[in-house]
């Protein structure tokens, strides 16, 4: 199959992860694949990138326009792909134009928000030949909410990026260099600092933990938001009990450092930060917000809290921050849930059988 993966830009969100993991993916086994993108370069872009896949960026400089394509179509018709893959927000947006612009060619859109979707993405999901939504919960609301068709559309998991056979090893050495000792319970979040992943309500919930419980919060990112967080933290009084440690190209020694995963995004359709803490043994505390509930087993490797619900994240943390036993139950839970649902090879391969319904062979 001849694969078009289309992208805004390689910043180093969980969608723009799955892009380039997918390209690989479907390169590997044998397809032609191009990944385009809007702007230039990223942190998934390095100057030693080797990918074994086309590459393409839409602007010649980087603009700092997400939205900005120049040139989409006509590099969409000079590749002439089989298929389009739309991934992300800004690029679904373009489904539509795609679609009409090149009819023989089959445009897959996806649906990976919790955020309310502008009319173009609304658009290209009513005209493009089929989606890929990777929750369940997201595809009820595309039927319930924007009228779509639940026959067109299908539900493929977020495969593990960071998938290994190994059991999680204790880091021990990096809860030594951050101050966290035996019994400090270590709190993790991974996410870049958007208003949307909404880290500043994780820091308002710690600050009314017990004074005396010994724990910490470490919160792995960049973003716009982080400088606002920091501050909130100063005044919250919480000094060196919440840990801003930046972008992290590979977090998994923080996932084997860390004791729990916290999270209190209003974005998330599915989070691959909660997915991959499962299969690291984490038992997660997250708020219920479309497909959250689908990346663990509510009540059994972590608890699924009401949105907003703050007393309520709170009580679930107190269980698990006081009940080792409890903790150690629900890690096992966690790592079997993850390696049972959400392999690699596994979604790869339900990618590529639905993308094959869709290509019209050749004349």
């Amino acid at each position: 199959m001849k694969i078009l993966i289309l992208q805004d830009y390689l910043r180093s969100g969980g969608t723009e992860r799955q892009s380039v993991f997918l390209a690989g993916a479907f390169a590997d086994a044998g397809h032609d694949v191009s990944l385009v993108t809007f702007r230039p370069g990223g942190r998934l872009a390095t100057d030693n990138w080797q990918p074994n896949f086309a590459y393409h960026s839409l602007q010649k400089r980087d603009w700092h326009l997400d939205w900005f394509a120049p040139g989409l179509r006509g590099l969409v018709t000079k590749i002439s792909p089989q298929l389009v893959l739309c991934m992300g927000r800004n690029a679904n947006c373009y489904g539509s134009l795609i679609q009409r612009r090149l009819p023989q060619t089959a445009v897959i859109c996806t649906m990976s928000t919790g955020l309310p979707l502008p009319f173009l993405y609304v658009r290209s999901l009513r005209r493009c030949r089929h989606i890929i939504a990777n929750s369940f919960v997201a595809k009820r609301i595309l039927s319930e909410l924007y009228l779509v068709p639940e026959v067109k559309v299908t539900v493929i998991h977020n495969p593990l990026l960071r998938f290994t056979v190994e059991a999680p090893v204790r880091n021990l050495n990096l809860r030594q260099v951050h101050g966290a000792g035996p019994g400090t319970a270590v709190l993790l979040n991974v996410a870049m600092f958007y208003p949307g992943k909404n880290q500043r309500e994780l820091i308002e919930i710690c600050a009314r933990l017990p004074g005396y419980l010994d724990w910490q919060l470490w919160l792995v990112g960049e973003g716009p938001t982080r400088t606002a967080c920091a501050k909130l933290a100063d005044q919250l009084g919480l000094g060196s009990r919440v840990k801003f440690l930046g972008y992290q190209p590979n977090p998994v020694p923080y996932y084997n450092a860390a004791d729990l995963a916290v999270l209190s995004s209003q974005s998330e359709s599915l989070s691959n930060f909660l997915i991959e803490t499962q299969l690291h043994g984490l038992p997660a505390v997250a708020y219920d917000v479309v497909g959250v509930g689908e990346c663990f087993l509510p009540g059994r490797s972590g608890y699924l809290i009401p949105n907003r619900d703050r007393s309520a994240f709170i009580d679930a943390l107190l269980h698990l921050m006081r009940e080792p036993a409890r903790r150690h139950r629900f890690s096992l839970m966690a790592q079997a849930y993850a390696r049972r649902t959400f392999l690699p090879q596994r979604q790869v391969q339900a990618h590529l059988a639905l993308l094959k319904k869709f290509v019209v062979p050749a004349a």
